[in-house]
């Protein structure tokens, strides 16, 4: 699939369902533990709902705690981007999709070794491709 700066933004609300589009397009969250990937445990690849790129790789995937989808390190290089994020009062690092800029969730500096953080990421928005 075409990056989504190629897809029109009524194609992308098509494509996608209402939930998928709150969290992906307008920066909303899923409530924890509720999402398809927080418990999931397969081989394989999580890509982004929006454009279909390889965002998080299973044997980055740990369990947290936090009742969303963590991972100590995106897939690749470019793969995410992240942006300061001040929102509800407090300052984050958002994640988004690095080549549809789709919003995923947030990175925090308490993960475990090798790289400390925490990639914590909406279900919603990711597509998982087993191995």
């Amino acid at each position: 699939m075409s990056q989504s700066d190629e897809m029109p933004e009524t194609e992308i609300r098509q494509k996608l369902t209402p939930e998928q589009y709150r969290i992906a397009r307008e920066g909303g969250t899923e409530p924890a533990f509720t999402g398809a990937y927080y418990a999931h445990k397969a081989p394989g690849r999580y890509r982004c709902v929006v454009c279909g790129a390889e965002l998080f790789r299973s044997g980055d995937k740990y369990d947290s705690g936090s009742g969303w989808p963590s991972y100590t390190a995106p897939a690749s290089d470019g793969a995410v981007s992240e942006h300061r994020d001040v929102s509800h009062g407090m300052t984050r690092t958002e994640v988004r999709c690095g080549r549809c800029q789709s919003h995923l969730g947030h990175v925090f500096p308490d993960g475990p070794a090798p790289t400390g953080l925490r990639y914590c990421i909406n279900s919603a928005v990711l597509e998982f491709e087993p191995e």
